[in-house]
């Protein structure tokens, strides 16, 4: 399970699987992604940091709860907006999920599975981890250009003029402000928070999916497919949540002339501060929308993914 030479198919180029990871990511990134707007809406409301740096720069109008955000979106800023930041989303998954995919499964090539054929947890975890760690440092410029065209409706409803009028203007603005090294800005907290995600997906799905496999009478279908991505769903976002409210602020935050951000000194900075002004459950804003998002972003993509192998002829994930 998991070769890449089966019964007489010709062996597929890693490219071949890079491509059809991002087909899967894009399908699955169309469908969620007003979820994942919500969610980055409700991570950034209510920072201390913000109150703190000066009167009147906070936010006047909150957002109660995932619903209330996702109707007030709607209201005052139109049912499209809840696709604003898709296109570079959509850039980050062909990149991140792409990345991610193949080079699991050549870790796990390398690392050997056990006489058994299974893939021991403590090597999946390894994998997992370093996989989501690879790609989300390539993907960070996208996700930096989404985390910022995802808040402009909500600049423009407080009245301050908008930072970015696209995907390539947004890309000019960030290296004019802070150089190449402008588009890593918060790649730390953001390969954090991939590390810890893929340790739940990646890790969670390979190894619950040959669990059920090898112990029940489950057969490698769409069942057995859909048990193992409910379950990568929520171990991701339960492990990924404070990571990615942390590396939201980060790259939401305000930057000096010289590309520098204004709020935070560095992820820690910005932990502490979180912790400090907000309390822990702080790290945990925008779970619910997190949660939903990814249960059935996890779920779309391991369906569609697993369906376009065995469709191209390529063996089971």
């Amino acid at each position: 399970m998991g070769q890449e030479e089966k019964s007489g198919v010709p062996q597929w180029p890693r490219v071949s699987k890079f491509i059809l990871s991002a087909c899967a990511a894009t399908v699955a990134e169309m469908v969620t992604f007003p979820l994942d707007l919500t969610k980055t809406r409700l991570q950034i409301q209510g920072e201390a940091a913000l109150r703190q740096h000066g009167p009147g720069r906070g936010p006047q109008t909150a957002y109660r709860g995932m619903l209330g955000t996702a109707l007030g979106i709607v209201r005052e800023e139109g049912p499209l907006k809840l696709w604003q930041g898709a296109t570079p989303a959509v850039y980050r998954h062909i990149v991140y999920s792409g990345v991610r995919m193949v080079a699991y499964e050549q870790l796990r090539d390398v690392l050997g599975r056990s006489e058994d054929d299974s893939f021991p947890l403590w090597k999946a975890a390894i994998g997992g981890m370093l996989a989501g760690a690879v790609g989300q440092f390539m993907a960070s410029p996208t996700d930096l250009v989404k985390v910022q065209m995802q808040m402009e409706g909500r600049r423009r409803l407080e009245g301050k003029p908008p930072r970015v009028q696209g995907v390539y203007h947004a890309f000019l603005k960030i290296v004019s402000e802070g150089g190449i090294r402008g588009l890593w800005a918060g790649w730390v907290p953001n390969v954090q928070r991939a590390a810890l995600v893929n340790l739940g997906d990646l890790t969670t799905y390979d190894t619950v999916k040959h669990f059920l496999l090898r112990n029940t009478s489950l057969q490698d279908t769409s069942l057995c497919h859909g048990l193992a991505s409910t379950c990568s769903g929520l171990v991701a976002a339960t492990m990924g949540t404070p990571a990615d409210v942390i590396k939201t602020r980060i790259m939401n935050q305000p930057r000096d002339p010289n590309g520098r951000g204004v709020l935070y000194k560095s992820s820690i900075d910005c932990l502490i501060q979180s912790v400090k002004g907000e309390g822990f459950i702080s790290l945990y804003k925008g779970f619910l929308p997190t949660w939903m998002r990814m249960a059935p972003w996890s779920m779309t993509f391991w369906l569609s993914f697993e369906q376009i192998r065995k469709t191209m002829g390529i063996s089971s994930f």
